[in-house]
């Protein structure tokens, strides 16, 4: 577990230049292993969404400088890509984005027999979201999440 948020840290500071360069947001970084594969994944954004074009331009940057940083000692597969709708909330920065806008809370433990929330973010802090539903607000201690992403109605 160590190995990969030190991983997901080194990856992340190397890949926020070079996408905040070309104009476009950082998102995330997750190293994660998937049946016999490693994958770095890097996922960036940009106001009114990112196209592939923009996705190529910094994957070969962000290639070559991995390969000259060297600092996964495993075989893995780079992807840069964008982070789609109802992506995970996870940052401050995702929660800031976020607020007066509704999202989807996935709860460990039931509250009132619920173990899913769709509401608007009204605020958080270290500990705690709260959302409205229904004009009546919401805490929620961010231990008891297990998913919190944006949400979309189709």
């Amino acid at each position: 577990m160590a190995v990969r948020k030190t991983i997901e840290a080194k990856a992340e500071q190397l890949a926020i230049p070079v996408i905040e360069e070309k104009g476009f947001q950082f998102v995330d970084a997750e190293y994660i292993k998937e049946g016999e594969d490693y994958y770095l994944r890097i996922y960036a954004d940009k106001e009114g969404g990112i196209t592939i074009d923009d996705l190529e331009s910094v994957s070969r940057i962000i290639s070559d400088k991995l390969d000259e940083d060297d600092f996964i000692n495993d075989q893995y597969i780079l992807e840069v890509s964008s982070p789609g709708l109802g992506r995970e909330i996870k940052k401050d920065r995702d929660y800031e984005r976020n607020i007066d806008k509704p999202v989807e809370v996935h709860l460990y433990k039931a509250i009132e027999k619920e173990k899913v929330f769709v509401g608007t973010l009204v605020k958080y802090d270290d500990s705690v979201i709260t959302l409205n539903i229904d004009d009546k607000q919401l805490e929620i201690e961010k231990k008891n999440i297990s998913q919190i992403k944006e949400y979309f109605e189709f």
